[in-house]
């Protein structure tokens, strides 16, 4: 009798699909565990339950519990090693469940009466930390001297995931996708004085991750190295201005001196007896520190 039930059912269901029926849905993290409930309290002597899987092909059973023949048998190699039945209620527990196991399960209770469970269960993969990170190209021309752009990403996205930016617990933009394993991005700009709270959240439809804004660390470092940058090329300007300085006077200083030595030269040939001793001019280290003491004596002036 009880095969006969079986089998009428079987073909009712085949006929009729799940049309009618109540399908309860159940969302669920990839890696966790979800129980299909039959809402039965015990099982009966005569009762037989049976779990399928999936619209296409009703009658891929998943597992099947005989109480009269005591026996429970687990036959879908799709979900091998994830399935238990609770030896108690018949309730279907799918362990380590994954993303592939997202479908239509349908319990099948025949006893005294038939009964139908219907569940939609939806696996959502796990979310991962967002990242910010600091990017000059997504800066409006007008904006990039006073703001500070910054970059909120997500990688290996799933379906039904969103990036969203929030200031303290107002929403400033939201982005989402239903496409997987790609990268979801999402910019915004603050002002480098801005002392708000921002951050940014991943969410799907059943938990969220979220990533401060640290607007002092991640932008003012930034902005520290540029400053760093034009000091140090305004000082090797100054540098190169003085050093040229330096050579114009030295050289000036070298004119003067060479001008006065040739002036002496004719000097000593008017009016000097005539010999055969030649003149040493002086030497570069010479010349060299007299310009510096003429470069010193030009600042001491200057100064005082």
């Amino acid at each position: 009798m009880v095969c006969v039930l079986a089998l009428v059912q079987l073909c009712l269901w085949h006929f009729n699909g799940v049309f009618g029926d109540e399908v309860k849905s159940v969302s669920v993290m990839e890696g966790h565990s979800v129980t299909l409930h039959t809402d039965l309290t015990d099982i009966q002597t005569h009762d037989v339950i049976q779990w399928m899987f999936g619209v296409q092909s009703p009658d891929e059973i998943i597992a099947e519990i005989n109480k009269e023949a005591n026996s429970t048998s687990f036959i879908s190699e799709r979900l091998k090693n994830h399935v238990q039945i609770d030896d108690q209620t018949g309730s279907l527990i799918i362990t380590n469940i994954t993303t592939q196991h997202t479908g239509l399960y349908k319990g099948n209770i025949i006893g005294n009466t038939v009964q139908n469970k219907h569940f939609n269960v939806t696996v959502y993969a796990g979310l991962s930390v967002p990242v910010i990170s600091r990017v000059s190209s997504q800066c409006s021309s007008s904006s990039s001297s006073s703001c500070c752009c910054v970059l909120c990403s997500v990688m290996n996205v799933s379906h039904d995931v969103s990036v969203s930016w929030y200031k303290g617990k107002s929403l400033l933009s939201s982005i989402s996708v239903s496409d997987l394993n790609i990268r979801l991005s999402l910019p915004l700009e603050v002002e480098y004085q801005d002392t708000n709270t921002y951050r940014c959240v991943v969410n799907n439809p059943i938990t969220n991750l979220t990533q401060h804004l640290h607007i002092t660390q991640l932008c003012h470092t930034s902005s520290a190295s540029h400053l760093i940058v034009s000091v140090s090329c305004a000082a090797g300007s100054v540098m190169i201005v003085t050093a040229l300085l330096i050579y114009c006077i030295c050289r000036k200083h070298r004119q003067t001196q060479q001008h006065e030595t040739v002036q002496t030269d004719e000097e000593e040939i008017t009016y000097a007896d005539p010999t055969f001793c030649k003149r040493h001019r002086h030497g570069p280290v010479r010349s060299f520190i007299s310009c510096v003491l003429h470069l010193y004596m030009h600042v001491y002036v200057i100064i005082h």
